[in-house]
């Protein structure tokens, strides 16, 4: 068994290599739930749907949003509905008083959906009602995920991060605590971060599943250590669990050039180096680490693996997959340490 932490594209892409080295159903994959917002009344789970668009090999993957071929007609019609109305399509985050009301997995993530800021396809906005009904009939956002997946024929076990919720909210220098959605969908990575808040992490918690995933082997993908992995980390025992097994994570750097996204700006925000090093020093717990062949950093206290870490299909992923199948058999072969002896 192995065990993926997944958020954003970069982790979803490695999984295609993935299923070529290690047997599909002996792959489980964490996905972050920092992101789901509820908009318009429906709970959307980005980082879960990405994985399970991917794996039911439906996902738009030129956008890395959404279902493939789908239309946007119900979208297109709210965009016309507000523009009628005066109203607009910028992001209309409900009031305070909402925000802790009614469905609790969607505490303070709730968005109108009066003009709909996020653009979701016809086919895509189905499976968001499909899930947030299963919720009101009693489903735990992991019962739910796992139906779905079932019926988009997932081989991997995907399990969210948790059936608590976690919002992960974006402190700007201009002052403003925004979601995170709003901060990259809407506004496009501005204006500058402050800091990141995983609002209701220290309540929540891993649930069952995932801390019997977490018991194996782990696998990090290039995915944004701050609100990707960050939210994951945030939780009560999570980190802690991973102290426990193997870790081997992969740069979404190459040296401070990230590949895509908005990790960059996230790091420097919350205080981090942008760079791979950066990586490194916010994952403590990893054992190895796969980097890029043209990345100069230097990891002397953990083993690296070298490779072409660009994905632009599965072959690539598979590269990339097994440099951490690699990485995790010379962290299962290596010696233990005594800690006294380090010290």
């Amino acid at each position: 068994m192995v065990t993926f932490l997944a958020g954003g594209t970069g982790t979803p892409k490695l999984l295609d290599g993935a299923t070529r080295v290690w047997d599909p159903e002996a792959i489980a994959v964490v996905a972050n739930t920092g992101d789901d917002v509820e908009l318009g009344g429906h709970l959307v789970c980005p980082d879960v749907d990405t994985v399970l668009f991917a794996g039911g090999g439906v996902l738009d993957r030129e956008t890395w949003w959404g279902i493939a071929d789908d239309t946007t007609e119900t979208h297109a019609e709210l965009r016309r509905l507000a523009d009628e109305l005066g109203l607009g399509a910028a992001p209309r985050y409900l009031d305070a008083e909402a925000q802790t009301s009614g469905r609790e997995i969607a505490r303070w993530r709730r968005f109108s959906g009066v003009g709909e800021f996020m653009e979701i396809g016809d086919r895509d906005r189905a499976v968001h009602v499909t899930r947030t009904s299963l919720l009101d009939e009693g489903r735990t956002l992991t019962e739910v995920v796992r139906t779905l997946a079932d019926a988009f024929g997932l081989d991997v076990d995907l399990l969210p991060m948790s059936d608590d919720p976690v919002a992960t909210l974006i402190h700007t220098e201009a002052g403003e605590t925004i979601h995170f959605q709003e901060y990259w969908v809407a506004r496009r990575g501005e204006p500058a971060v402050a800091d990141a808040e995983f609002r209701g992490a220290d309540d929540a918690e891993p649930t069952a599943e995932v801390l019997d995933a977490l018991a194996e082997p782990i696998v990090i993908g290039p995915s944004n250590p701050v609100t990707s992995v960050g939210p994951m980390l945030a939780l009560p025992g999570f980190e802690a669990a991973l102290r426990e097994t193997p870790v081997v994570a992969v740069s979404p750097f190459v040296g401070d050039e990230v590949f895509s996204g908005p990790a960059a700006d996230l790091m420097a925000g919350v205080g981090r180096d942008p760079s791979t090093a950066g990586v490194a020093a916010a994952y403590p717990f990893a054992d190895a680490f796969v980097l890029d062949e043209a990345d100069p950093t230097e990891l002397p206290e953990r083993h690296v693996e070298r490779t072409d870490t660009g994905m632009d299909g599965a072959d690539d992923a598979e590269r990339v997959a097994r440099a951490c199948e690699r990485a995790l058999a010379a962290v299962r072969d290596a010696p233990a340490t005594d800690p006294e002896v380090a010290e």
